[in-house]
């Protein structure tokens, strides 16, 4: 059965109390709060003989069929590779499924995460079926970024927006979920996760504290001139690229809050906090704003695939970074 989240309980009781349902939802909020198990959820017990309050009964053939892979009335709609789109072709394979009558006679249930990875033409392909889904269809997408998605698409879905949960209640499952690391490994990892539980998770399995250290510790010895851009670049290589965009788009925005401010509680982790407020001095804001107009083009082409050569794209993020402090 999908995992149950404490933080989708209200959520769920929505969804649960339903009489009637829609022929397609849209569960869209940031990425790494459950939005997937709470769509899985829901398929189980759209597709379940005697569901209950709680979701599935987990015991008719139904359950059983789901449980093995095997449900006939049950569709999942993802990219055939991570990180890439999802194409007109399998959604035309989507569409013939959703024309065919339910091999149990029940519903048949479609989920498709994320939607936004649909390429414009998958997207149009898929309009009809929403439109008017055949016999006793429900369709069920997940997005992560729902500002991208057609408004067409958005239009003929009961949205349903999956909020962050409250620092505290995140905090409560990670104490559970990561028992092994101390209450202040957890926040920093909520923090460097953007406030999303599961994300914040994935973050400690690829060993992201490390990793941040070792970056923290380049960007300081870069100001100091004791690394060149050329040695960090080639020195974080197995770095994933995003993370680096993400954490310098993030010290970007601290250096100008501060210069805006000079509120010192608003300094991001510790880690950082002395380089943040040095660099805020010692930079002007005109230059602030352009190194991050900058990053943020980059990010975008990194988040696009676009081709990129990653050390040459690293090296220039280092040199801007590193004649950043100028006296005003």
């Amino acid at each position: 059965m999908a995992e149950a989240y404490p933080w989708q309980d209200s959520l769920w009781q929505q969804f649960a109390g339903r009489k009637q349902h829609a022929h397609a939802y849209l569960l869209h909020g940031p990425a790494g709060i459950g939005k997937r198990a709470l769509a899985e959820r829901l398929m189980a017990s759209l597709l379940c003989q005697h569901p209950t309050g709680e979701g599935a009964c987990g015991e008719c053939k139904s359950c059983l069929l789901l449980k093995a892979g095997s449900h006939p009335d049950n569709y999942i709609l993802e990219p055939e590779e991570a990180d890439k789109a999802i194409k007109v072709d399998q959604v035309r394979d989507l569409v013939s499924f959703v024309v065919q009558t339910a091999q149990l006679g029940g519903r048949k249930v479609v989920l498709i995460e994320p939607v936004e990875s649909m390429n414009v033409n998958a997207a149009n392909a898929l309009l009809k079926s929403l439109e008017e889904p055949s016999g006793d269809t429900v369709l069920l997408l997940v997005s992560h970024q729902s500002s991208r998605l057609l408004p067409t698409i958005k239009s003929r879905c009961v949205q349903q927006a999956c909020p962050l949960p409250s620092e505290a209640v995140s905090l409560a499952w990670l104490a559970t979920a990561l028992p092994d690391c101390a209450e202040e490994e957890r926040i920093e990892l909520l923090t460097l996760a953007a406030g999303s539980p599961l994300a914040a998770v994935n973050l400690h399995a690829q060993g992201v504290r490390e990793q941040r250290a070792l970056v923290v510790d380049g960007v300081k010895k870069l100001l100091k001139q004791q690394q060149s851009p050329t040695q960090l670049a080639e020195g974080w290589n197995s770095l994933p690229l995003l993370l680096l965009f993400d954490w310098f788009c993030d010290w970007s925005s601290l250096i100008l809050r501060y210069q805006l401010t000079q509120d010192e509680d608003g300094l991001g982790l510790p880690d950082m906090r002395k380089v943040i407020q040095y660099l805020a001095q010692k930079t002007s804001q005109e230059k602030t704003l352009n190194i991050q107009d900058w990053i943020l083009a980059q990010r975008q082409k990194v988040l696009s695939k676009a081709n990129l050569n990653r050390v040459l794209l690293l090296e220039a993020l280092l040199v801007q970074w590193a004649s950043l402090p100028t006296h005003k």
